[in-house]
């Protein structure tokens, strides 16, 4: 997925990095700014993958 707004997402790595929680988000679930800005406040997060099982190695 592609990010269309960088302020949009940046507000999303300032919310994260202030401590609060994703339920923050201003934007309507769904929409691109609501992508875009979980997008910035999961930056910091591994990406899950969702293809194979995990493994207990």
């Amino acid at each position: 997925m592609a990010v269309v707004s960088k302020t949009v997402m940046d507000e999303g790595r300032a919310a994260k990095q202030a401590g609060q929680p994703d339920s923050v988000n201003p934007y309507p679930a769904g929409s691109q700014n609501s992508a875009d800005w979980l997008e910035g406040y999961t930056f910091d997060e591994a990406e899950q993958n969702t293809d194979r099982a995990e493994s207990d190695t």
